[in-house]
C-alpha cells in the first residue's frame, strides 16, 4: 500500500504538516511531532483505525484516498509456485480431513 497523506492534504490546500497537526488536534487527535513527521513524510508501518477515521474527517476524504493499493508489489512478494505443488494442495474452502478419526479428522474450516 502507498500512503498518500501529503497529496490528499494538498488537494485541500494544506501544505504544511504543522497545519494538519493543528487541525487534527482541534478534532481531538493529538499527535507528537515525531509521529506527525512520519505520517507526513514517511510510510507508516501501522495506523490506528480511530486515528485514520479522524484524519479522514479532517481532510474530508475516504480511507481509499489515503491508502492506495499497489497490486504489483503484492504480486512481487508472492512466492512462485510450481504447478505440481499447487495441484497437490486442496482448493480454498475444501474440507481438509486426516484419516484415523479423532479431533484432527474434523473439518478444519471455521463455522459460518
Amino acid at each position: 500500500m502507498k500512503w498518500n497523506l501529503r497529496m490528499t492534504a494538498a488537494k485541500r490546500d494544506i501544505w504544511k504538516s504543522s497545519e494538519l497537526q493543528r487541525m487534527l488536534a482541534d478534532a481531538g487527535l493529538v499527535i507528537s511531532a515525531g509521529k506527525m513527521s512520519n505520517l507526513w513524510a514517511g510510510q507508516p508501518v501501522t495506523i490506528r483505525l480511530d486515528d485514520l477515521d479522524v484524519i479522514c474527517e479532517v481532510l474530508q476524504c475516504e480511507p481509499s484516498d489515503l491508502l492506495v493499493r499497489e497490486p504489483e508489489k503484492a504480486r512481487a512478494k508472492r512466492p512462485e509456485q510450481d504447478e505440481s505443488r499447487a495441484a497437490a494442495r486442496p482448493a480454498v474452502g475444501e474440507n481438509r480431513r486426516r484419516s484415523g478419526g479423532g479431533p484432527a479428522s474434523r473439518n478444519l474450516m471455521p463455522p459460518l
